[in-house]
């Protein structure tokens, strides 16, 4: 099977900061799988280190105020496209991204505050009917 993975969960330096999500359980989950890993932030363009991000009443905004949500939405409609056609079997991704949270997301006041709610990614691809899996329910 196919399993698409947040890069960060395998430990690729892609976060906003600079660093990782490496997640043991989620390696451990993925032996025997074939694993194709992505990060939506880096593919749109938006830079490691970067500023960090939320969804600010509905639209991809970083904590500076500039608004991402097109570039973003563009990258993630080109790559829901492509995984479709790869047989991707599910979709292992970080919790509470704001591209790839499963069932929760940052509020978007930049507090820290988690509210439910799904990540431009996460939701695209299960708007395609791939199933998504949030790392933390590994």
């Amino acid at each position: 099977m196919k399993v698409l993975v947040s890069a960060c969960l395998l430990g690729r330096n892609c976060k906003y900061n600079g660093g990782n999500n490496y997640d043991p359980k989620v390696m451990e989950f993925l032996v025997g799988k074939e694993i194709v890993e992505y990060c939506p932030e880096c593919v749109a363009g938006f830079g490691i280190p970067r500023t960090p991000m939320e969804i600010v009443d509905g639209v991809l905004t970083n904590r500076d105020g500039k608004v991402l949500d097109d570039a973003m939405r563009r990258t993630v409609r080109q790559a829901v496209e492509e995984f479709r056609t790869m047989g991707i079997g599910c979709a292992v991704l970080k919790s509470r991204s704001p591209t790839c949270g499963v069932k929760e997301i940052y509020d978007g006041s930049f507090s820290g505050k988690l509210i439910p709610g799904q990540g431009i990614f996460a939701k695209a691809l299960q708007d395609a009917g791939i199933r998504i899996i949030d790392s933390e329910d590994i």
